[in-house]
């Protein structure tokens, strides 16, 4: 990190609900609303443990954590797929903490989504994104995402990636 501090990546568990809850407190109104695509005031406890608990068969989320000897560890940074079992298709939402963007964090979680994703037999992997949100899709596009119009959003791009 460019603070010299280290972060944890790894896949989220059930145990997370508090670091994640401690990590969505920090985010601004307007990182919340680039990532739920409305403003959302806080995370309660029941919606925390629906995005730490995930079927393992259809959902997947990495995480960028405090270490271990953090007394109050917090989620910096979180990136998440649900992989729709009949289309094989893949939906995808990631928020990095804005005093940890531009550190390569958010291509880091999306490629680890992409390569778990493929592994898991999606075809494609597809996220809806603000079109006023270029951090995200500068990106996407980085890594080969394509633009697809909103037919009845035009505030709203479909980044879309094929995966091999």
């Amino acid at each position: 990190m460019s603070d010299g501090g280290t972060l944890v990546l790894r896949h989220i568990n059930a145990d997370d609900v508090v670091p994640l809850q401690r990590g969505f407190a920090r985010l601004s109104p307007e990182e919340v609303r680039m990532r739920f695509l409305h403003p959302l005031t806080e995370l309660p406890h029941d919606f925390a443990v629906r995005l730490c608990d995930l079927d393992a068969q259809t959902s997947v989320a990495f995480v960028f954590v405090d270490p271990p000897e953090i007394a109050e560890r917090e989620i910096r940074g979180v990136a998440r797929a649900y992989i729709d079992p009949t289309t094989l298709s893949a939906e995808f939402a990631i928020v990095v903490q804005r005093q940890y963007t531009a550190q390569g964090l958010g291509t880091r979680l999306m490629r680890c989504l992409i390569d778990e994703c493929g592994r898991r037999g999606a075809v494609e992997i597809w996220g809806d994104v603000l079109l006023e949100n270029d951090p995200m899709l500068r990106l996407c596009e980085s890594l080969g995402f394509h633009r697809h119009t909103q037919i009845g959003d035009p505030g709203v791009v479909q980044m879309r990636l094929a995966l091999a």
